[in-house]
């Protein structure tokens, strides 16, 4: 039995399934001989042919092969790379059943971890769905087999990548590139020894508004240094090389400006620059709903302290200044402060301090801490917040908004702050990443002696 649970995929029968939900990371579950199997490219009420390519302990995971019996929401993909490309998972089903499909994720982890659906639902947050996407880090591989470079995202459940010549979700600006990459790492003598293009773009029509960080695990002779700087030139790409870590990213093309992109936010008159390697939100249309929503339920007064915790290069925190009398931004990288204090000066907020500072330790560490605030917004990373929770509530806000990438662990810290006394009163998701089972989400906590009082509309 042991060497049947573990034989190779090739060697096993496809599979008729039928498929009775999603998953919450966007695969079709189905059950066959009381073992649960997780189908790419299925949807709910298919029956599917698949193929299994792991089985891992009480589980395996499957590929579709064919489709018996379709569902109603089933469309063809955008890309015609989908099936093979791990990029996206969610092609196969119309846009419309994405956003219920993580709607349904978001409330459905929240209500299982407070008990209660006595909050308001805010309505999705959504945009286009096809050339969204300002940064990504694409593989590089040189086939010998093929003689030939490929650039592009993983295979599904492979460590291939997939041989493209588009990519549907890049913006338009380099979605269309990568049989340009190809062909110019494919021609340089150290092409065996590059294994990734970092793409980060700014708005359309700013300065340095595309830039490509190279990474070369051997360092480059003069020739080839000379090929990814005529490219460059000639193309208005801003060209970086990273020869070991990131802190190793130098810019080479052009010379004359500063490392830096730029991105606006038009209902704030802001504009904020970025180091090609700083986090940035990736979809720029859903960042501006998202900052417009977040000061929204701030209810900001201009009599308010304000507290932005996890605040990076101060997307949120600047957006905050416009509104409040004064707003501190605590963040755990030193280099993201000195971003934001850059932004800060770069529009003329004096009404801003930004602190470096371990979110993790108790409230006495951070004398920033003791100030109080009316106002709290945080937006960590996918690991939650659980640790500075305490430090949060120590301050004495009124309300919380809190900004997520990960509903699991929203949920759990929803949790954690019903017991210190706050309520959560409104939830919605956003649909940062179309085409994906990843769930953006923004919640809103006020303390539990005014929850009778007020009600999100």
């Amino acid at each position: 039995m042991g060497r049947n649970r573990n034989r190779k995929a090739g060697s096993q029968e496809p599979l008729t399934l039928l498929v009775s939900k999603l998953s919450h990371e966007g695969r079709g579950i189905a059950h066959h001989e009381g073992r649960v199997i997780f189908v790419d490219g299925a949807l709910p009420g298919e029956t599917v042919i698949a193929r299994v390519v792991a089985r891992k302990g009480s589980y395996s995971e499957a590929v579709t092969e064919t489709v018996e019996v379709a569902s109603p929401f089933r469309v063809e993909p955008v890309c015609p790379y989908f099936q093979k490309c791990g990029g996206c998972s969610l092609q196969h089903l119309n846009s419309e059943e994405q956003l219920k499909f993580k709607e349904a994720t978001l409330h459905e982890r929240l209500r299982h971890e407070i008990g209660s659906t006595e909050y308001d639902t805010l309505e999705v947050i959504s945009g286009p769905v096809t050339g969204y996407r300002r940064k990504a880090r694409l593989a590089v591989r040189y086939v010998h087999k093929k003689d030939k470079v490929l650039v592009g995202f993983r295979e599904k459940h492979s460590s291939f990548i997939t041989d493209m010549d588009a990519c549907a979700i890049l913006d338009e600006r380099v979605g269309t590139l990568l049989p340009v990459l190809s062909e110019l790492v494919g021609n340089l003598n150290a092409k065996d020894s590059i294994p990734q293009i970092e793409i980060a773009l700014g708005d359309p029509g700013s300065q340095d508004h595309l830039a490509l960080v190279i990474r070369h695990l051997q360092p480059l002779i003069q020739e080839d240094r000379q090929k990814l700087e005529n490219f460059a030139s000639t193309r208005s790409i801003s060209l970086y090389l990273q020869p070991k870590g990131p802190e190793t990213v130098t810019k080479i093309i052009p010379q004359d400006t500063e490392s830096r992109l730029y991105y606006s936010l038009p209902d704030f008159d802001l504009e904020l620059a970025f180091h090609p390697m700083d986090f940035t939100q990736v979809n720029a249309g859903i960042n501006r709903q998202m900052l417009t929503r977040a000061i929204d339920l701030l209810e900001l007064k201009s009599t308010d302290r304000v507290l932005d915790l996890f605040c990076g290069l101060g997307n949120f925190t600047l957006a905050i200044a416009t509104r409040a009398a004064s707003v501190v931004g605590a963040e755990g990288v030193q280099a993201m402060v000195e971003r934001g204090q850059e932004n800060a000066a770069r529009n003329a907020l004096a009404n801003i301090q930004f602190v470096c500072a371990d979110l993790a330790k108790p409230p006495a560490e951070h004398a920033w801490l003791q100030q109080g605030f009316d106002k709290v917004l945080l937006d960590p990373p996918r690991s939650g917040a659980a640790e500075v929770l305490p430090a949060i509530v120590a301050a004495n806000p009124e309300r919380i908004v809190y900004v997520s990438c990960n509903p699991a662990t929203l949920a759990r810290d929803a949790a954690i702050l019903r017991e210190l006394g706050y309520q959560l009163i409104a939830a919605g998701a956003m649909d940062m990443f179309p085409h994906t089972s990843h769930v953006e989400a923004m919640a809103v906590f006020i303390r539990q002696s005014k929850f009778k009082e007020i009600k999100v509309q």
